[in-house]
C-alpha cells in the first residue's frame, strides 16, 4: 500500500497543475462549458492536456477558422 503513496502524490501534483492553468486559461477566454467541464470532471490531467493543446483560445495547434479574404479590403 505505502509503495504506491508516491505515485498517488505525483499524479494529484501533477492533475492540480494542469487543472488550474487550464482552468486559467479557460476563464480569461471565457470558455464556460470548459471550466465547468473541467471543474467537474476529474481525469488525471486528461481533459486539461486536450483543453490545452488544441481548444484554448491562443493555442498554436488549433485550426485556423480565419476566412480567405478580409473583408476590411472589399470594394464596396
Amino acid at each position: 500500500m505505502f509503495t504506491f503513496l508516491p505515485f498517488i502524490i505525483a499524479i494529484a501534483i501533477w492533475s492540480l497543475v494542469l487543472k488550474g492553468f487550464a482552468l486559467w486559461h479557460a476563464a480569461r477566454g471565457s470558455q464556460k462549458w470548459w471550466f465547468v467541464a473541467m471543474l467537474v470532471i476529474n481525469t488525471a490531467g486528461i481533459l486539461e492536456i486536450i483543453y490545452l493543446i488544441w481548444f484554448r483560445p491562443d493555442s498554436r495547434f488549433r485550426r485556423s477558422h480565419t476566412p480567405a479574404h478580409d473583408s476590411s479590403s472589399a470594394q464596396a
